[in-house]
């Protein structure tokens, strides 16, 4: 049964290219007895503190979640780099953001839950900071194929998420900012790129160049969510360093 949860989880955080070959690895440590005594020994010596300051994290996963969207969104309309041009209608669409919140869950608790508290407390910060940050672009790797300004949003997208996740004490704030950009920029509005699979209520069309506009990467393509993210990460520490002073 273990074998199989973790399987799933594989299946819901990667890329379609990876599932497969993770898949197979996995099972091929598993039959060897090895992963699994790892991971239960680790589980058993590293707080997690997932869910410290719960109203907080929620708090502030809503309103940063919503600002980080919003910004790019209304810059891109009002320089009518995007425009509206009608909706879909889509069978069963609360299934669907069910499965992108489970994605987001997914993503956020092996990243930020697990991996990041665990090189934190046999580590440092700093070694946490950058083994997820690789991961979490590794996760998104089609992004490598669409540039350097793509790769640059996921990694600095990381990087908010993490300073968030600091900042509040538990994954809930990055996991719901998480989901806020996925389901609402994605299944909603159409402005984020997720799987080709994935429905979007509006039909959202994009105009000018590729690195305003983001070209196939849509809105997370584009150096104006590179400017937000680094604007918020700026704020985050900020926020951040005058916690740690009082």
């Amino acid at each position: 049964m273990g074998n199989i949860k973790f399987y799933i989880a594989i299946i819901i955080i990667g890329e379609p290219c990876y599932m497969e070959i993770v898949g197979r690895n996995y099972a091929t440590i598993s039959n060897n007895g090895f992963y699994p005594r790892i991971l239960v020994y680790r589980k058993k010596d590293v707080k997690l503190y997932l869910f410290d300051n719960p109203a907080k994290g929620v708090v502030l996963g809503v309103i940063t979640g919503i600002v980080w969207l919003a910004i790019p969104i209304l810059v891109m309309y009002i320089a009518k780099i995007i425009h509206f041009d009608g909706s879909n209608s889509i069978k069963l669409f609360p299934i669907w953001m069910i499965a992108a919140f489970l994605n987001v869950i997914m993503q956020e608790l092996l990243v930020r839950g697990y991996l990041y508290q665990m090189l934190k407390q046999k580590h440092n910060i700093g070694a946490a900071t950058i083994v997820t940050t690789a991961l979490f672009t590794a996760l998104h790797g089609g992004a490598f194929e669409a540039g350097v300004i793509p790769v640059l949003n996921v990694l600095t997208m990381s990087l908010l998420m993490t300073i968030v996740l600091e900042y509040s004490g538990s994954i809930i704030a990055p996991t719901i900012m998480h989901f806020v950009w996925n389901g609402i920029g994605a299944l909603v509005l159409g402005g984020v790129s997720l799987a080709d699979d994935y429905p979007n209520l509006f039909i959202l069309t994009f105009n000018g160049s590729d690195i305003l506009s983001g070209g196939t990467c849509k809105i997370e393509g584009s150096i104006i969510v590179l400017f937000v993210n680094v604007l918020l990460i700026a704020f985050f520490m900020i926020l951040k360093n005058k916690q740690k002073a009082k």
